[in-house]
């Protein structure tokens, strides 16, 4: 079959269009057709050689596909029929043709998604209901700063946290962006990181409160920032580490608060934490978007033999949602 192959760590220009064995479904996975891969951080990170894939795991990019069911293992315990149309949570492999995945990371997609822009949502879906609602317990009512909220995370994330009731902040890097956040997102508070402080502008907003969830894909850059846009009792969940990875930090702020930095990741759980994260989203977010309460937000997509260019666009900060590769 046809996957993307790395040629060495690098930019974009180190991706390539390559033959390679098809994947055979070990017992309790099911293979699966690809009609289309999101592009996620992660990938970048692993295309530079920063982030490895885990142990056992395929070295082909694309971490979430859409696609038809091809076939099984043996002891696929989840009822699956041949051309059901699926989504799948994936530690690799993504940018294929087929890709392999535990029966328990894959799900029928959800009523009113066509099977393309489908591939826009289990990564993003399963990242986000994980961090706010199983990790940070965030509460209807509680107030949440998103950063990155015109990214594919940060699209989901503002509007699970809306739909389930909570006061919703969130920032962006340009003008464009920070509208978009307002008018098409429900956002209550929308922040240009580039030209307000988002400490101030919180503070500002919430009558000095601060925020009871911060969800974060900056690390170091925004430590002690975010722990001073904290309120008390607050938890900030730290899921990306793009301004980079060691900072200092006022720990006595951190304890007069009673607050908490949780630092999580999605990508090396067991196939038993991912199946009941995936089994949560199925329960409580699919729900949500077959109602139209979220909708998926799709910036560009791109043939998956112009992997190069996609991840160049994506690299380029300039898209808003998800960017997919089409098999």
């Amino acid at each position: 079959m046809k996957a993307i192959g790395i040629k060495a760590p690098g930019g974009p220009e180190m991706l390539e269009l390559r033959e390679v064995p098809a994947p055979v479904p070990g017992p309790g996975e099911v293979l699966i057709d690809v009609v289309a891969a999101g592009i996620n951080r992660a990938d970048v990170q692993q295309r530079r050689g920063f982030y490895p894939p885990p142990p056992g795991s395929s070295d082909i990019l694309g971490l979430e596909v859409s696609g038809r069911i091809a076939g099984f293992g043996t002891n696929v315990a989840r009822a699956f029929s041949k051309g059901d149309k699926v989504v799948a949570l994936l530690a690799g492999g993504g940018y294929a043709q087929q890709v392999v995945a535990p029966a328990e990371q894959v799900l029928r997609i959800p009523d009113g998604v066509d099977v393309v822009t489908a591939a826009a949502l289990p990564e993003v879906a399963a990242t986000v209901y994980s961090n706010l609602f199983m990790t940070a317990q965030l509460q209807p009512g509680e107030t949440v700063l998103i950063h990155g909220g015109t990214g594919g995370i940060g699209v989901m994330a503002v509007q699970l946290a809306k739909a389930l009731g909570a006061t919703v902040a969130a920032t962006s890097g340009s003008a464009e962006k920070t509208s978009t956040l307002t008018a098409f997102l429900g956002v209550d508070i929308a922040i240009n990181y580039r030209e307000q402080d988002f400490v101030a502008v919180l503070r500002e907003r919430t009558g000095g409160h601060g925020a009871d969830v911060i969800l974060d894909v900056v690390g170091a850059k925004y430590l002690q920032r975010n722990v001073d846009a904290l309120a008390t009792y607050g938890r900030l969940v730290v899921i990306g580490m793009q301004g980079g990875t060691t900072a200092e930090l006022n720990l006595g702020q951190l304890v007069s608060k009673r607050a908490a930095i949780i630092g999580t990741t999605l990508r090396a759980r067991p196939t038993e934490e991912k199946g009941a994260i995936m089994s949560a989203v199925r329960e409580h977010v699919w729900p949500l978007i077959s109602s139209g309460k979220i909708k998926t937000l799709v910036d560009k997509t791109f043939p998956m033999a112009e992997a190069a260019q996609a991840h160049a666009y994506f690299d380029s900060g300039e898209h808003m949602g998800k960017v997919l590769l089409i098999a």
